[in-house]
């Protein structure tokens, strides 16, 4: 049955649905919510974790490492400043191959000062080693969320839920909420191997010596690869019980016949989709690719799924100050090389939380039309503000 409720609320109980053993939290907008709805079903006896408040972010990833280690099943949460306070847990964490799940409420990193949503923070730590799936939608984040926990304990990888802050989180949805029942049977109990056991004494993340970190680093990339099929074979497992499917590693939408496409991430797929039923035929149809899983980097789904375009217009929600896109250098060099490689148009949209209307997708549209278009451009970007040095 469907219910009307706030992302970050059902991402809550999502999370309580999983049975996690202990829970580390420390507010920041707009992930707050998350946290505290999970505070408020532990206070109200229905949900049984070791709920941890602790001081700081870099606090809260430390305390999911230690818990994650000895074998227990472990969750947090955070956005923007917060991720990079963690940021060398993060890598601790995906170094030590243990496995967990925590919530990215994607938010602009400062300076300036910016609480709205872009996906700076998520992309500043692409590459610590853990599993990044994005979600367009609330439902998608519900799904995900279970889905990332199985994938967590196959894989013995971190998993990042990325879901854009305030456009996600603090939207009410009609969502559908699986029955526990149903979790408990398609989730099993968490077993880590690796774990620490007093009983049974051994290390995790010790000092590792040149002769061996590059062989620790090649099995960490291995491991992300393979973590592919596992990704693909949950959601299969998810839609077989529920009818519902998370997206994957990419999902396509619109004409599949279409010359042109747009790829986006996050919430900006819903709007593109919405976007080109308003447009009809007067600005085109093109070809919807939602990218669900950026790390590991689906190269093989997106080829496919990139099969027959000529221009490939891809959206970023965070730049790379002198380089251009995140998102579109590196879907630029996948497709590279392909003797039918579309054309490459690099747009960012929605920085620091401004709004992406529906009427972006004809604009692009027409954008694509232009010849001496750049290779990259901050597409809604007023220059007029801006001293003429600066432009």
């Amino acid at each position: 049955m469907l219910e009307a409720i706030e992302g970050s609320q059902a991402i809550a109980r999502a999370v309580a649905m999983c049975r996690p053993d202990v829970v580390a939290a420390y507010p920041i907008t707009p992930q707050t919510h998350i946290v505290e709805a999970l505070s408020r079903l532990v206070a109200e006896g229905e949900m049984h974790t070791e709920f941890v408040s602790v001081e700081s972010e870099f606090s809260a990833a430390s305390v999911v490492l230690g818990a994650a280690a000895t074998g227990a099943r472990a969750y947090t949460a955070t956005a923007s400043q917060g991720v990079l306070l963690m940021a060398e847990v993060l890598f601790n964490i995906s170094g030590m191959r243990v496995p967990l799940v925590m919530t990215v409420a994607n938010r602009a990193v400062s300076a300036p000062l910016s609480i709205w949503n872009d996906h700076s923070d998520s992309m500043a730590v692409r590459d610590c080693g853990w599993i990044q799936l994005h979600c367009a939608d609330n439902q998608e984040a519900v799904d995900t969320t279970i889905q990332a926990f199985r994938i967590s304990q196959e894989t013995e990888l971190p998993v990042m839920v990325c879901m854009d802050g305030f456009v996600l989180t603090h939207t009410l949805e009609p969502i559908e909420m699986p029955d526990q029942t149903d979790i408990d049977g398609w989730l099993p109990p968490l077993e880590f191997d690796r774990r620490l056991d007093p009983s049974d004494p051994k290390s995790l993340g010790t000092l590792v010596s040149p002769d061996f970190f590059a062989e620790v680093r090649h099995s960490h990339h291995a491991a992300m690869i393979r973590a592919l099929d596992v990704i693909e074979t949950v959601d299969d497992d998810w839609h077989a019980m529920t009818g519902r499917r998370g997206g994957g590693l990419v999902e396509v939408a619109g004409d599949p016949e279409a010359k042109i496409g747009i790829l986006a991430m996050g919430s900006t797929f819903g709007t593109l989709e919405t976007g080109m039923e308003h447009a009809g035929a007067q600005a085109g149809r093109a070809r919807l690719i939602k990218l669900r899983a950026f790390r590991p980097f689906p190269a093989a789904a997106l080829r496919a799924a990139c099969a027959g375009l000529e221009h490939l217009i891809v959206i970023d929600r965070a730049i790379s100050p002198g380089l251009g896109g995140v998102v579109g250098t590196e879907v630029a060099a996948v497709l590279a090389g392909a003797p039918d490689a579309p054309r490459i148009h690099n747009h960012a949209l929605g920085l620091g939380g401004r709004d992406i209307p529906e009427t972006i997708y004809a604009d692009l549209m027409t954008a694509v039309a232009d010849p001496d278009g750049p290779a990259f451009s901050v597409f809604d970007a007023d220059l007029t503000k801006l001293d003429p040095e600066d432009r």
